[in-house]
């Protein structure tokens, strides 16, 4: 490998790590929540004039969290908030992956992104939680990436198998995160506002971590303390118009429909009363983290550009659309060094039986496009999850050069071929361009990074 491509390589992997510090969910927490003259107080929302709070002399404090970031948030409020003030220990739901012993916290490891035993457990000790909760007190909801699979919890109407059959569907059929976040709201009791419903007549506060582009409340994690503005209907039309309403486990189909007819309440909406003690603060988002990587780009001597802050679609697409729109710049002429910055979720329609996740494909898919549209120059694409973890494998994502295909072709591996198998992590892996990071403790969806450095 040149000298160029191995700078260009480090800088990309320099870049994302800025990213996903940018989503550190111990500062962010620590940011807003105080203690003062006795009292507990929150920031509700940021402001270059002037910040809101809320506070009162709550008698206890609950606290629960969940997600990818949920222990590093845990440990940053427990610093914060005194011992005596605690209803009583923490409960922390969390990725196997992301487990860690914390002071006065229960923290349970769950399956993620499918849901699993250990998940339902946690999630039924959440609602009993949130039951026993009485006026007067608060819970402190504590909500990162990833919470929808962590805590399952059912209706009674349908088994904890079906719904997790009925979420491998969605995953498999490139259904868009907002999507599957529908079809679970209407199959479970604690997301679509459930908790906020839970919790009555106990305040509840949610500090909230975006893992979902444009900071949709009631998308991230299921929007379980805030109101769900999506229907029964849509959820049908979801699983229909995705091609797997005849896959979908009966019980499933049955209970959906009978939520179109009005035989099963809706999900809690905008003015439903069970809001009026609940409140919310967005404590980090991917478009703080493209924002860090933008300006670390730029620190590193590159004219750092905002490809996109709202990527998605389908991986091996976007990868063409990356490509493209390098080989336009090429083609313009680049005297200087240039940085692309994206943040967003793509999707992958699996028809193979490979192994890998979506930034691992948009990375292959990137390799072989920008081969089939002879991209030329020193270029380098990193394409990763700020979680450390994509799809079911132990890499965070992949970096991409021009000389990612000879490594695999020299290491008997034909690239196309494993595309079509979505076996992107056997290709990465042959060609040592596996971005390995280990769990990060956040998650704010992913980040990619195209590093064009000039020819002469």
């Amino acid at each position: 490998m040149n000298h160029d491509l191995q700078i260009l390589r480090a800088h990309a992997a320099d870049i994302f790590r800025s990213g996903v510090a940018a989503a550190d969910p111990y500062s962010a927490v620590k940011k807003c929540l105080f203690f003062v003259k006795n009292k507990l107080e929150i920031t509700t929302h940021f402001s270059d004039k002037e910040s809101k709070k809320r506070t009162n002399q709550w008698s206890k404090v609950h606290v629960l969290a969940f997600g990818k970031a949920a222990g590093a948030m845990t440990k940053a409020a427990l610093d914060i908030i005194p011992k005596q003030l605690l209803a009583d220990k923490a409960l922390v739901v969390t990725n196997y992956e992301n487990v860690t012993s914390i002071n006065h916290a229960d923290v349970i490891g769950a399956g993620h992104p499918l849901p699993d035993q250990s998940g339902f457990q946690a999630a039924q000790q959440c609602a009993s939680i949130l039951r026993n909760a009485k006026q007067g007190e608060l819970v402190l909801v504590l909500i990162s990436g990833g919470g929808s699979a962590l805590i399952p919890y059912p209706v009674d109407a349908i088994t904890l198998e079906e719904k997790i059959a009925t979420t491998n569907l969605l995953l498999s059929c490139g259904a868009s995160i907002n999507q599957i976040n529908c079809v679970r709201k209407h199959l479970s009791q604690l997301k679509g506002g459930g908790m906020a419903k839970f919790a009555v007549p106990a305040d509840l506060h949610a500090l909230i971590l975006s893992d979902v582009l444009g900071d949709d409340l009631s998308a991230i994690a299921s929007g379980p303390t805030v109101p769900d503005p999506t229907t029964f209907s849509d959820a049908v039309e979801i699983l229909s118009s995705r091609g797997v309403w005849e896959q979908t486990p009966a019980n499933v189909g049955t209970y959906l429909q009978q939520g179109q007819l009005g035989l099963v309440a809706e999900t809690p909406k905008p003015a439903d009363d069970v809001f009026k003690q609940s409140g919310y603060t967005l404590i980090g988002s991917n478009t703080i983290s493209v924002d860090a990587a933008l300006q670390t780009a730029q620190d590193l001597g590159y004219q750092a550009n905002l490809y996109s802050d709202q990527l998605c679609g389908e991986a091996r697409d976007e990868a063409e659309k990356w490509v493209s729109h390098a080989k336009e710049l090429i083609l313009q002429g680049i005297t200087q060094p240039i940085a692309l910055v994206a943040g967003g979720e793509t999707t992958v329609t699996i028809k193979g039986d490979g192994k890998g996740g979506r930034n691992q494909e948009m990375a292959l898919a990137f390799a072989i496009a920008a081969k089939k549209q002879r991209l030329t120059g020193n270029w380098t694409f990193l394409s990763a999850g700020t979680d450390g973890r994509d799809g079911p494998t132990d890499a965070a994502g992949a970096i991409v050069d021009p000389n990612t295909l000879k490594r695999m072709t020299d290491a008997g591996v034909d690239p196309t071929a494993m595309l079509e198998n979505n076996d992107s992590y056997t290709a990465l892996q042959s060609s040592g361009d596996l971005l390995i990071t280990g769990a990060t403790g956040t998650n704010v969806a992913d980040l990619q990074i195209l590093l064009i450095h000039p020819t002469n």
